[in-house]
């Protein structure tokens, strides 16, 4: 026989367990935020997202070095026209001449008549440079080089080179014939001289 439980009488609740207290609320802190530099790089920097993309084209380095190329060889050509056409300008043409100290015991016969100067049937410009030198001392000489130099009317150097002695060396009394040409020279050059060549 099961024994009745008895009823709890109406209106009369549970007992609560026993829970921890609640935690005491923190008070809110009253102090200025302070902003920080990668804050406003952050705020300034455009979106990724945004119209328009937030980079610059890239460079192509080789089409500025092309550019460059291009440039610089425009101007290499316009020199050289320019020199070929009007000479070096004076100061420039007769420092940089090598020329050497006067030997006073070989002579150089350089007759105007025998200067030759054409233009070539393709439009060539032709110079020949002839001449005799001689040894007047009473020994033997060793013949440097020679320095061909044309001239403009205006006296300014226009065109030079060297012509190698047809000897190394002459005798006493003795003297050798030289000729030697060249192409391609300018136009203005009017006039022609020659002299030894410095000694390297």
């Amino acid at each position: 026989m099961v024994a009745p439980v008895p009823a709890e009488p109406a209106g009369q609740a549970e007992p609560e367990p026993d829970l921890p207290p609640l935690p005491r609320p923190v008070p809110p802190v009253s102090r200025p935020i302070v902003a920080s530099y990668a804050d406003d790089a952050l705020a300034d920097r455009p979106s990724s997202f945004s119209h328009e993309p937030p980079f610059r084209p890239r460079r192509n380095p080789a089409k500025l070095w092309m550019i460059g190329a291009v440039a610089f060889a425009v101007l290499a050509s316009g020199a050289a026209v320019a020199i070929q056409t009007f000479g070096l300008p004076g100061f420039i043409a007769d420092y940089s001449l090598p020329f050497a100290e006067v030997e006073p015991d070989l002579v150089i016969d350089f007759p105007p008549k025998k200067q030759e100067r054409r233009t070539l049937p393709n439009g060539t410009e032709y110079f020949s440079a002839s001449g005799t030198i001689r040894n007047l001392s009473q020994r033997a000489q060793d013949v440097p080089p020679m320095l061909v130099v044309l001239r403009d009317s205006q006296d300014r150097v226009v065109f030079n080179w060297i012509i190698n002695p047809p000897v190394e060396r002459l005798e006493p009394g003795q003297k050798a014939d030289f000729r030697q040409a060249m192409v391609d020279v300018p136009r203005s050059a009017a006039s022609a001289e020659i002299a030894w060549a410095r000694r390297n």
